[in-house]
């Protein structure tokens, strides 16, 4: 990754921090399933209108959709519901950095080098001392749902890598058609036939302005250049860099919700930035060179051309 590259790393791990405070300060008593359709719905309306589709098959766009955004985000908005704690939440969510590279190392045979290998056991060493420092108790339903969200994140990565879409924000409009109208089916089947009044009554300002701030900054801002950033650097290159998400969550979740870090946090927090840094080792301060054209081997004047094999 370039240096450009990596402060876009840098800003999207910042608006994905923040956003974990925001989705719990903004949804008070509506239904989060819901509450989550709200969000989509602000994504493709006008912005689906303004843009063309990415230059990948549908299917594809559907993949990322279900993963990346339906699946990721309605097992975290669940388990946030259920009470994983905002802090807790952007840490427990960064096991999809691991799942990623696994899962691209095995489906598109993209090896991590060494820093990135030293840098991703780095950053979930520092994830192990955070979830230690945490204390007290979260419920193990919660646990488990927002590692499902890390899981269908980690899916989302590589099919938007493996797509090669270059219109990242393209790919994050288009592919959020698929998810507002099954999550509000899932809300009225999870939260009974009156979900959609009782999610409509209950949103208040704080719900619009978390709205606002979830679909405008973290989905077509943050997602748009994460997206970007996945079709013209490897998986391994470019997650790391989230793994600056948890410091960011649970530092903002101290100042505005008074989640006060314990010396655990603290420390895993400053393991996860140093396992970025090294994440990054071979690829700051390089530039990327042209490779060197090559000039095919030409016939000898008077050498007879062979034709060309005929096509299969």
């Amino acid at each position: 990754m370039n240096r450009k590259d990596q402060s876009l790393a840098a800003l999207v791990a910042v608006i994905w921090g923040f956003n974990f405070v925001v989705i719990d300060w903004g949804m008070g008593d509506v239904p989060p399933l819901l509450f989550l359709a709200a969000r989509f719905l602000a994504v493709v309306v006008p912005a689906v209108f303004l843009l063309d589709p990415p230059p990948v098959p549908w299917r594809t766009v559907a993949a990322v959709g279900v993963f990346m955004s339906l699946g990721q985000f309605a097992f975290l908005y669940v388990a946030m519901d259920a009470g994983m704690p905002p802090g807790l939440a952007g840490l427990v969510l960064q096991a999809q950095v691991v799942l990623t590279i696994l899962i691209a190392t095995v489906v598109l045979r993209e090896r991590p080098t060494r820093p990135q290998t030293i840098g991703v056991v780095l950053g979930a060493a520092g994830l192990v001392v955070v979830g230690f420092g945490r204390g007290g108790h979260v419920p193990l339903i919660a646990l488990a749902l927002c590692l499902m969200g890390a899981l269908m994140w980690a899916i989302g990565n590589v099919v938007s890598r493996a797509s090669g879409a270059t219109g990242g924000l393209a790919l994050t409009v288009w592919s959020a058609l698929v998810v507002p109208i099954p999550l509000i089916a899932l809300s009225m089947v999870l939260d009974g036939p009156g979900a959609l009044a009782d999610g409509v009554a209950a949103f208040g300002w704080k719900a619009a302005v978390s709205t606002l701030y979830t679909a405008g900054l973290a989905s077509l801002v943050g997602y748009g250049i994460f997206n970007g950033l996945l079709s013209r650097n490897t998986s391994a290159s470019v997650v790391p860099w989230i793994m600056l998400v948890p410091p960011v969550a649970i530092g903002s979740a101290w100042l505005l919700l008074a989640e006060v870090p314990s010396t655990g946090e603290l420390v895993g927090g400053a393991i996860l930035v140093v396992g970025v840094l090294v994440a990054q080792h071979r690829t700051i301060g390089r530039k990327v060179t042209s490779p060197t054209p090559c000039t095919p081997d030409l016939p000898l004047p008077g050498t007879p051309v062979q034709p060309a094999p005929a096509a299969p």
